[in-house]
């Protein structure tokens, strides 16, 4: 499952991650990844959902914040992100994308 909440301000942040995990924090060296539930859980959908929600997303020039496998693997099928796109911290991918 992926857990994902749309933000809206002067623009959208649409900011995904693996439901399992939602609430923690990664650190190697002075990078992290801190997961915060109020920043990437209002809903949580399967594989399926999330590519339909990026795809509508990408259509309004959003702005993507992903984190975890099944997370990334979501925004490579759509095309969003590439291989050059994904950083790492502790093994966990991630990727910032600016549309």
């Amino acid at each position: 499952m992926i857990s994902f909440k749309i933000h809206k301000s002067y623009r959208i942040v649409a900011a995904f991650c693996d439901s399992d995990l939602v609430g923690k924090k990664f650190e190697e060296g002075n990078r992290q990844l801190d997961l915060r539930e109020n920043f990437y859980k209002e809903k949580e959908v399967s594989s399926e959902e999330a590519i339909n929600i990026m795809i509508k997303q990408a259509r309004e020039d959003a702005t993507f914040n992903i984190v975890g496998k099944e997370s990334i693997e979501v925004a490579l099928e759509v095309g969003i992100i590439n291989e050059k796109s994904i950083g790492y911290i502790n093994k966990i991918p991630f990727a910032l994308i600016f549309l």
